[in-house]
C-alpha cells in the first residue's frame, strides 16, 4: 500500500497489523483509495495522471491518497477493509467519519471528487470556518 499526502509523493505506509488500515486517518483526514492489480494498470495510470496537477485541491480537502496495487498483505488488508476485488481497480473516496462517500470501477476526474467531498457535511463546516 502507498499514500499521497498534501504533495508529499509517494511513500511507502507501513501499519500494525492489527490496525484496521484506515483507523490511521478517521476524524483528520478524507482518504482517496486506488486499488488496482499491478502497478501497470492503465486506469491507475489514468487516475494518477488526473490527480497530479490538482495536488493543491486535495491538500485543501484534507484528502490523503492510498493505493492498494498488486498482491501484497498491505494491499490484501486494504481491500479486505472496503470489500474491493483484487482483479480490477476501483476508486473509493472515503469521509473523515469512515465510510464510503464515493466507489468508482473507473478513474473519479477531480471535478466530481471535489464536488463530491465540498457537498460533505464536514467539509462545509471546514469552509465556513476559513477565512
Amino acid at each position: 500500500m502507498r499514500r499521497t499526502a498534501l504533495g508529499l509523493g509517494l511513500a511507502a505506509l507501513t501499519m500494525a497489523a492489527s490496525a484496521a488500515p484506515l483507523d490511521t486517518y478517521r476524524d483528520r483526514y478524507r482518504v482517496l483509495v486506488l486499488s488496482a492489480p499491478d502497478a501497470a494498470d492503465a486506469q491507475l495510470t489514468a487516475q494518477r495522471a488526473a490527480l497530479g496537477p490538482v495536488r493543491e485541491g486535495i491538500a485543501e480537502r484534507d484528502l490523503v491518497v492510498l493505493e492498494a496495487v498488486g498482491s501484497g498483505a498491505e494491499a490484501r488488508t486494504l481491500r479486505a477493509a472496503l470489500g474491493l476485488p483484487d482483479d480490477s481497480f476501483r476508486a473509493v473516496l472515503v469521509g473523515k467519519d469512515g465510510g464510503a462517500k464515493l466507489t468508482a470501477a473507473a478513474p473519479i476526474p477531480p471535478k466530481r471528487l471535489f464536488s463530491t467531498v465540498d457537498a460533505m457535511p464536514m467539509r462545509r463546516a471546514e469552509m465556513r470556518g476559513r477565512p
